[in-house]
């Protein structure tokens, strides 16, 4: 007979817990600004004590003024707050207002808003910002250690694509895989890879190659679906439906219901990353040289006009309502005290971080080379004394506007490309910069390859490899050597 024991026993766990505010917080840190303008309005939904100032709120309303007046109704006695609690709500109230009445002033007096109107119509301040996903496609490479060579076969084949991804169809990989020293069953094998990365397809020579790498294995062994995606595509394509059911001697059911599973397949997977992914941004941020001196203007231009309620404002100046009343208004006003709060430290960080950034780049920034350090979040964070995941929320899917344009802040930060003879960093900008220069010089007749690109480089004290310069070409929208010729 068995028997059942209980123990109870002590476990001490260290774990770190964050508090819905500090989420808030956290997420208005990493928001850019015209998410955080739309983010800021649904709190102000939320908080019926604040709202957006209109011109007549102005005239209307003394912001100054929270004198107590006699009560305009009667509640009973066992319902009315003492003065005491009266007293620390009216006083909380005036110290939101001192806060809001310091933002506007400082905005006033600090900020650009000529070019913003009323509507949050951000007119020429809007940039058209280019973004490239085939980067993010390639990167999958990455976690299988491929040789050197063969990454950049692999690369060379999708630049080979056209922009729905297929090569051309009789498109030589066994004679391309010859100048990267691949025998050509491995140039089959590294072909079969690429067209099973995301989105799976790309690199394929014909439609029907194309879907079949996009099938299941077990769509793979369906001789009906493989058979409609290969031998019987063309019918299929005509909707010749009871054609394909006598060929396979199924009924037309069948052959329908395997068409849906292939409807569902991408036929033009290149689309997905070779397509411009152009959006428009505004900059978070201005840097201004004034005086020999950078300063920053964070282009947050909502915060002024936030108010307290006139409504709640009458209220509150009449005095002595129901607990309740009082209970609600000081939870709401915490409430949006938090908010200014969490508003202000996003630009106090956004301020800091631009600054360092400055510090860090300096050639860039006051000598106009065009050309920047090497650069990483931990450098930034070190000197800050912040965490790498403070600097890259502030850093993500931010804008700087600077008097050399406007960058998305990860711009700023760049990895080591390589070295130069004196054993020194280089950054990726200055190796694209020599990239752009190489290219715009070569004889249309017989443009530059990677590799000799790498050799004109190295000439020139850069040692870079032929992998990076592919990878940089690719950034710049710059195309290999074969497509560039005249």
């Amino acid at each position: 007979m068995s028997t059942m024991n209980q123990h109870i026993t002590l476990k001490q766990k260290q774990e770190l817990a964050l508090k819905p505010k500090m989420l808030q917080s956290l997420k208005m840190l990493a928001l850019p600004i015209l998410e955080l303008e739309s983010y800021i309005k649904q709190e102000l939904e939320t908080n019926p004590l604040l709202e957006l100032r209109d011109e007549k709120d102005e005239e209307d309303i003394d912001e100054g003024s929270f004198e107590q007046e006699a009560p305009e109704s009667s509640i009973g006695l066992e319902d009315v707050e003492t003065p005491q609690s009266q007293d620390d709500t009216i006083a909380e109230a005036r110290q939101l207002t001192e806060i809001l009445d310091q933002w506007n002033e400082y905005h006033s007096s600090g900020g650009d808003y000529s070019r913003i109107d009323s509507d949050g119509d951000h007119g020429e301040a809007l940039i058209r910002y280019e973004g490239n996903s085939k980067d993010t496609y390639l990167e999958q490479l990455y976690p299988l250690s491929l040789p050197e060579q063969e990454v950049d076969f692999i690369t060379e084949l999708v630049d080979s694509c056209d922009v729905y991804g297929f090569l051309p169809q009789r498109f030589p990989i066994e004679v391309m895989a010859k100048r990267f020293r691949i025998t050509p069953e491995r140039a089959q094998e590294l072909h079969e890879i690429v067209l099973n990365l995301s989105p799976k397809g790309i690199t394929a020579r014909n439609i029907s190659e194309c879907l079949m790498s996009q099938l299941s294995e077990e769509q793979k062994q369906n001789r009906i679906i493989c058979g409609m995606v290969c031998e019987q595509f063309e019918n299929l394509i005509h909707r010749r439906y009871q054609k394909i059911a006598s060929y396979f001697n199924v009924s037309e059911e069948t052959i329908m219901a395997a068409r849906e599973q292939i409807a569902r397949l991408d036929p033009k997977p290149g689309l997905r990353i070779l397509q411009s992914n152009a959006s428009y941004v505004y900059p978070d941020v201005t840097l201004k040289l004034i005086d020999g001196e950078y300063e920053v203007i964070i282009n947050d231009h909502i915060t002024p006009n936030i108010i307290i309620s006139p409504r709640y404002r009458k209220m509150i100046n009449r005095g002595y309502f129901d607990r309740e009343t009082t209970s609600y208004v000081r939870e709401r006003i915490n409430s949006a005290k938090f908010l200014i709060k969490s508003i202000y430290m996003r630009m106090r960080t956004l301020e800091q971080v631009s600054l360092s950034i400055i510090k860090h780049q300096y050639d860039f920034f006051y000598n106009g080379s065009g050309l920047m350090q090497p650069l990483t979040y931990s450098v930034i964070a070190q000197d800050l004394g912040k965490s790498e995941s403070t600097i890259s929320r502030v850093v993500k899917h931010k804008y700087a506007e600077t008097p050399y344009g406007i960058f998305a802040f990860k711009d700023f930060f760049t990895s080591t490309a390589g070295r130069d003879d004196n054993y020194e960093n280089i950054s990726r900008q200055k190796v694209k910069s020599c990239i752009i220069r190489l290219v715009e010089n070569e004889s249309k007749h017989k443009p530059l390859s990677d590799q000799e690109l790498v050799d004109r480089l190295k000439g020139e004290g850069l040692n870079i490899s032929r992998r990076i310069i592919a990878k940089y070409r690719d950034e710049l929208g710059i195309l290999n050597s074969r497509l560039r010729r005249k």
